[in-house]
């Protein structure tokens, strides 16, 4: 049987999902996450297979981040991410999070059960667009932003300070200076709209 968390931060969701996974007589719904850090609780205690995971709870915590502590639990469960955001800086944060897969919500029931097997044992479970744009990347490397810079970039684009990224970051304010400097330069651009502009072009940010 394999035991699985869900993380999403809405109800309706997580009880459709739970219909279906638990409609399988392989799967079984263990427990239910609506912020990332009852995620995290959950894949401690309850020692599932799979944790299910969306990327964006509310306006400031993210699924990334989540799934990074989940990954450094000693025994983790696996992470398959379901979600609706489909950037390059989205799947990058999740796959250098550690998730074993990136599924998005509109994909077929069938593909999610299927997803949700192979990565419970272990296997990459992409969806088939995912894994196209990660070839993409990799055969393109003339724009390759880290998840750091990425993460910096997304709080500009919110509008938000240098001194206020460096405290949502737990970072120096010299090294928000730092990252801006790096994607400056790695975008060809020389101001922080310009730099906005350009990631959301490449689709580095959506």
């Amino acid at each position: 049987m394999i035991r699985i968390v869900i993380a999403d931060d809405h109800p309706v969701v997580r009880a459709g999902i739970r219909a279906l996974l638990d409609g399988e007589d392989d799967l079984s719904v263990v427990g239910e996450a609506e912020t990332p850090e009852q995620a995290v609780e959950l894949a401690r205690t309850l020692d599932p297979e799979l944790v299910l995971m969306d990327l964006q709870f509310g306006q400031t915590t993210r699924g990334a981040d989540a799934t990074r502590s989940i990954r450094a639990l000693e025994a983790p469960p696996y992470v398959l991410v379901l979600t609706n955001y489909d950037t390059d800086g989205d799947i990058l944060s999740a796959v250098e999070a550690g998730a074993s897969g990136y599924l998005l919500k509109d994909a077929p029931p069938s593909e999610l059960i299927a997803a949700v097997r192979a990565a419970a044992s272990g296997e990459s479970a992409l969806a088939p667009a995912i894994a196209g744009r990660l070839m993409e990347r990799m055969r393109a490397p003339h724009v390759s932003l880290s998840s750091r810079e990425i993460e910096v970039l997304r709080l500009v684009a919110d509008g938000a300070s240098n001194s206020e990224i460096a405290a949502a970051l737990h970072i120096t304010d010299a090294t928000v200076k730092s990252h801006l400097v790096h994607v400056f330069s790695k975008l060809g651009v020389a101001s922080r709209t310009a730099a906005v502009s350009a990631a959301r072009n490449l689709g580095v940010l959506r």
